[in-house]
């Protein structure tokens, strides 16, 4: 796989040089030039730059007139603004303007290093995504959903082909994965694209009242029917009726959908006309529906006639690698929702929402950042704007018995092994890293996590 190029701009010779050599000897490919106009000339010629990492205080032309002329002219491009010292105003500037980050002079190689890799695998994500919308162009295009993972390209691949059908489908996943949204995407890539999309909530219906939603009833069919209502089913006629947490559905209800979706004809309650439908289903839950049957829960014969067409969502923890992704589009969702000029996450931030564990899947990711940008004012969100402490509550409320009879938190014994093997290992912490089985990056979150707590860590 090619190596990103770079482009380091900076009046300053050794500033210049060193960022050079640094990328350089990681393998990347790098060209420099001392102002502004030298960058465009350099952009407009030969091969396209990945990243240019800029001075902001140049002459000839500045570094924020540099960003502002590429983010015109080569979107596709990322910028990293330098920015010196008291110059940290210009640096909001640039956040605003469409840099994707920025960097306080000193800095050192590691969080040049650390920064870069992050924008890298951040475009290896946009590339991929834009690349499987298109591959699937002139075809179905699912443009609000948001993936690249491999389970997901997987999952746009059956879209692909199920959309356009006439087929029943069954959609299964945890809550919050996105399983309406999926829906919603097999409609509008339909032939019924132009019919209706009716929704039925399974879940949050009334038993008492499901029948009359879904087949309608006539005047006086039952105490308190002082009109004629057309039902779910009428009303999706010639489109599409989504049968939302369709496990929540009694088995009596079901008995008599199954015949609705068996013979596509009903009547209404206290009606006597037959009512023919032109109606595609699409049915989802978030339970295990064999086991449901097995447990008389559900019928048999209903989940094979809604199983036509089998769907799984993955749950986001199987998806992790779409995290960056998702969040930078739910980012640039409310950040133009709510009037921010909120650019992207730090990298601290970014890194918690990698490590929490999200129970509640995408929906719990898309809560989050909303929240997140509704309290930040500042140009990035960072780990105070996204309340994942639920994590560490968690941790810290586990506790166990040792050996000697004492309590101890599953915090304090994983920093009491951290210590020690830093001792063992003089504080080397690549082979301190290594002996505990994490990352190096993971060793140096938790020794900052502990120095915050007044801890000394040297």
């Amino acid at each position: 796989m090619a190596k990103a190029r770079i482009l380091v701009v900076d009046d300053e010779f050794h500033i210049r040089d060193w960022v050079s050599e640094t990328l350089k000897r990681r393998g990347f490919v790098v060209e420099t030039c001392d102002d502004g106009q030298q960058a465009l000339d350099c952009l407009a010629q030969g091969e396209p730059f990945d990243v240019v990492i800029s001075d902001v205080r140049m002459p000839k032309m500045s570094g924020l007139s540099l960003l502002k002329t590429i983010r015109e002219r080569y979107s596709s491009v990322d910028v990293v603004m330098m920015t010196g010292y008291g110059t940290i105003a210009d640096a909001v500037t640039a956040i605003k303007d469409g840099a994707h980050d920025f960097l306080e002079k000193p800095f050192p190689q590691e969080t040049l290093l650390i920064r870069l890799q992050r924008i890298l695998e951040h475009r290896k994500l946009r590339q991929e995504n834009f690349q499987l919308r298109r591959e699937l162009g002139g075809k179905a295009q699912f443009e609000h959903i948001v993936g690249s993972a491999p389970n997901m390209m997987a999952l746009f691949e059956q879209l692909q082909m199920i959309a356009p059908s006439k087929a029943t489908v069954l959609v299964t996943g945890d809550s919050g994965t996105g399983k309406e949204l999926v829906a919603r995407e097999i409609h509008v890539n339909s032939l019924r694209r132009n019919g209706p999309f009716i929704k039925v909530n399974c879940a949050a219906m009334p038993e008492t009242l499901m029948e009359s939603e879904l087949f309608g009833h006539e005047k006086g069919a039952f105490t308190g029917a002082i009109k004629t209502v057309e039902g779910r089913f009428a009303l999706a006629n010639g489109g599409t009726l989504l049968l939302d947490e369709i496990s929540e559905m009694s088995t009596a209800m079901q008995a008599k959908l199954l015949r609705v979706l068996q013979e596509r004809e009903f009547e209404k309650l206290g009606g006597r006309e037959t009512i023919k439908i032109d109606v595609r289903i699409v049915a989802t839950s978030n339970r295990d529906l064999k086991k449901e049957i097995k447990e008389k829960h559900f019928r048999e014969d209903l989940y094979h006639r809604l199983n036509v067409c089998p769907l799984h969502l993955p749950a986001l923890a199987e998806r992790s690698e779409d995290i960056p992704l998702l969040a930078s589009h739910f980012l640039a969702r409310y950040s133009s929702e709510y009037g921010k000029e909120i650019r992207s996450l730090d990298e601290r931030a970014l890194e918690l929402l990698l490590q929490y564990p999200w129970p509640g899947n995408v929906r719990e990711l898309q809560h989050k950042i909303e929240r997140a940008v509704i309290l930040c004012n500042e140009p990035m969100i960072a780990p105070k704007h996204l309340f994942l402490d639920e994590l560490d509550s968690q941790q810290t409320a586990t506790t166990v018995m040792m050996p000697d009879g004492t309590i101890s938190s599953l915090k304090e014994i994983e920093k009491a092994a951290i210590f020690r093997a830093l001792q063992v290992n003089e504080n080397n912490r690549t082979k301190t890293a290594d002996a505990l089985g994490i990352s190096i990056r993971t060793l140096r979150n938790k020794l900052r996590e502990y120095r915050e707590e007044g801890i000394n860590v040297s």
